[in-house]
């Protein structure tokens, strides 16, 4: 072991460093990402040299579950020959549903709108625990989850279903649950993102996102579920918004992330959080695009970060770095604040990383065993809303003679968040599983004149067309296609949405709308079963339409 490691009887708060060697620990004040399935020369030397507090993996590092426990063994192994005095975090989004880096290696369970259509604190509980027993027998120590903004804007490119609805009741009690459930399978949760990222119909991705809501109301509507788990639970880290609040700030241009009158002001004093907090990636343009990497790193340890995620580039990681050490050496951060920072980060690694805890290849065994995949028919199959049916189309009553023609938009891009890209072949499969007269059309958009003409032609020969929606609210070419389908079939039409649950704004008319909340294959698995009769729909829309208001009701079939 190393020998300035602490005592078992020293404390977080006398593990700070002095003034002595300060400069040499504000690595441990970085989080980075790096490419590739093995360690990269690049996140050695970040480790090895310079201290580095943590590692966030993506989808670009995983190849198998052996690889990703190889993976993670390798580098706190690095950290402690290194003389790291804890273990790094090591950090990931697992969601669950459309936002997942782990893939099929894991057990997938449903994301949060898909939840919300359950509705149940025991389940979302039983899920995260599930989930976090599996990240930690492969390495991985924290999650940033769960996401605990409010999706009251239907035109959200980034939250949707992310998010567990557009109720704060149920938001917090669901929020809740899930950091309850992490906390029994002894992992690192991380709220995000605060204050809100819901009402906004920006990408923080790609540009600075702006809400204009006052404290009055963040206070009745987007800090609801964070208060809330922050009263009764309590929560070992947050996570910010790169989004501007000038009614809070006065400075339309200013992020969260770097404003002390939301850090501080808001978040420490206001709620009274004093864990970590850890910024979103600075490489986001709402950041990187404003201010730079090296004044974001500086400004957000000023407005009382103490934890700064750069998720990609090793020379934006170096630059963050130098900006720590200049802004101390120049006054510009006093060394109070850095060891208060580095204070909340060493009482969280103590309270849940330990070398001699670090996780033994036998515990991979705990990947998708039983109990975890029947948890994940459970949740999945209560998740399925059926909105409407009223021509009692469902469930199908197909002979075995008559065709039904399955319509798939080819879509193929995704948000810069998300890892899941649509199972189309899987989708195919399953609805031929059930009901093998099906012809399954690809369709490119803008639909060209000569395959409109062939899918008319396919049209008619069909005596049932199942029509399955991606957001198509937010796709004018995809919406043209569903409203032209709608108006020509000679045929009955099932629509399938199988994202963000407002492709019913996209076609009013549409008399059968079953819901999944993603595309994945388990949720593709569940809607199929309600279509064809094997299981009956239980899920409640957590959203509203407007102007329709129709909410599903577990309808019964």
């Amino acid at each position: 072991m190393p020998s300035h490691r602490p005592s078992p009887h020293q404390s977080a708060e006398e593990a700070v460093p002095g003034m002595a060697d300060l400069r040499h620990q504000l690595g441990q004040l970085l989080m980075a990402g790096f490419e590739g399935p093995e360690p990269s020369p690049a996140i050695l030397d970040l480790i090895e040299n310079h201290q580095l507090g943590g590692v966030i993996l993506f989808s670009r590092n995983i190849e198998s579950a052996e690889q990703v426990y190889r993976l993670t063994s390798t580098l706190q192994a690095r950290a402690h020959a290194a003389g790291h005095r804890y273990p790094l975090l090591i950090a990931i989004d697992q969601e669950n549903g459309m936002v997942q880096r782990l893939g099929e290696h894991v057990t997938l369970f449903p994301g949060n709108m898909a939840l919300g259509a359950c509705d149940s604190p025991e389940l979302v509980t039983a899920i995260a625990q599930a989930t976090g027993r599996e990240l930690q027998a492969l390495g991985i120590n924290m999650n940033l989850a769960p996401v605990l903004d409010i999706n009251n804007n239907p035109a959200n490119p980034v939250i949707g279903v992310r998010s567990f609805g557009e109720d704060p009741e149920q938001v917090a009690r669901l929020g809740l649950a899930a950091v309850q459930g992490y906390r029994r399978a002894g992992l690192i949760s991380c709220l995000k993102h605060f204050p809100g990222h819901g009402d906004t119909a920006t990408d923080s991705h790609l540009a600075l996102p702006l809400i204009p809501h006052d404290l009055a109301r963040l206070e009745r509507l987007e800090l609801v579920p964070f208060a809330r788990v922050l009263q009764e639970e309590g929560a070992d880290c947050v996570m910010t918004a790169h989004i501007a609040f000038p009614a809070l700030t006065g400075d339309p241009g200013l992020p969260a992330t770097v404003a002390p009158a939301i850090i501080t002001g808001l978040l420490r004093q206001r709620l009274g959080f004093d864990g970590l907090a850890m910024s979103d990636c600075l490489e986001m343009e709402a950041t990187a695009a404003t201010l730079g990497i090296e004044e974001a790193t500086v400004r957000a340890l000023e407005a009382g970060l103490d934890l700064i995620l750069i998720s990609h580039r090793y020379d934006r990681q170096l630059a963050g770095l130098v900006a720590m050490r200049t802004a101390l050496d120049e006054g510009r951060l006093s060394p109070a604040r850095l060891q208060q920072a580095l204070g909340r980060l060493q009482r969280l690694k103590a309270r849940y990383l330990s070398w001699e805890r670090l996780p033994q290849p036998e515990a991979l065994k705990l990947l998708r065993n039983p109990e975890h995949l029947a948890l994940q028919r459970e949740s999945y199959a209560r998740a399925i809303t059926l909105l409407r049916n009223s021509l009692g189309l469902l469930p199908l009553r197909l002979t075995g003679e008559q065709r039904l023609l399955l319509v798939i938009p080819q879509k193929t891009g995704a948000s810069r968040v998300e890892d899941q890209r649509y199972p189309v072949e899987g989708l195919i499969a399953t609805v031929r599983r059930y009901h093998p007269n099906t012809e399954a059309r690809l369709l490119p958009l803008p639909l060209p004149e000569g395959e409109r003409q062939a899918l008319r032609e396919a049209v008619e020969q069909a005596q049932l067309v199942l029509l399955v929606t991606v957001n198509a609210y937010l796709d004018r070419d995809q919406s043209e296609c569903l409203n032209w389908l709608a108006a020509e079939a000679p045929c009955p039409l099932v629509a399938l949405a199988v994202y963000n649950p407002y492709d019913l704004l996209a076609c009013p008319q549409l008399s059968t709308y079953l819901l999944t909340y993603e595309y994945t294959q388990p949720a593709i698995e569940a809607a199929c079963a309600v279509l064809f009769g094997a299981s009956r729909p239980q899920g409640r829309l957590p959203v509203s339409l407007p102007p329709l208001h129709a909410r599903g009701e577990g309808l019964s079939l």
